[in-house]
């Protein structure tokens, strides 16, 4: 598994992190458009996935929300430590274990999510996952399967009751 070492970065902007060409072009040169991200400031670290985004000019960053800088408690010109690991997963982030749950006894529901596009299924996998209750990850993995079922694919009706 490709991985880097330990490396230190700060905010590029409000939201993004540049990554020096020197750590990732193993990731580039094996044409890895998805990474795992471990980040490290005063004793705290958070991990996450990634997409690799190659700008125009020829340097790559990656989003960095701010509600992962509030996790790690990093601000503007604060140095901080990244580390970055090959993307294993099989739809480059982990999936909420209900949402699997359910698609995985839903066999029409699952075959709809394994046929839409790579993006798509993450921003389902991202819908679920939000929320902190278990039960609450259930229910609205359930009403998803159900609106996938009826040939909803526009995002802002996946939790839509009928």
């Amino acid at each position: 598994m490709l991985k880097t070492e330990n490396f230190e970065v700060t905010l590029a902007d409000k939201q993004s992190v540049i990554l020096p060409e020197d750590y990732i072009s193993n990731f580039i040169a094996n044409n890895h458009k998805r990474i795992r991200v471990k980040t490290t400031f005063e004793g705290k670290y958070i991990e996450f996935y990634a997409a690799l985004k190659r700008e125009k000019s020829g340097i790559y960053r990656i989003y960095f929300s701010r509600a992962k800088q509030k996790e790690l408690g990093v601000f503007m010109n604060d140095y901080f430590m990244l580390q970055i690991f090959e993307d294993t997963s099989k739809y480059g982030v982990e999936i909420a274990e209900e949402l699997e749950a359910v698609l995985l006894s839903d066999y029409e529901a699952y075959t709809i999510f394994e046929n839409l596009t790579p993006g798509r299924k993450r921003s389902i996998i991202y819908t679920v996952s939000r929320y902190k209750s278990a039960q609450t990850r259930v229910d609205k993995a359930l009403i998803i399967a159900e609106n996938l079922k009826r040939g909803v694919l526009d995002s802002k009706l996946w939790l839509k009751k009928n």
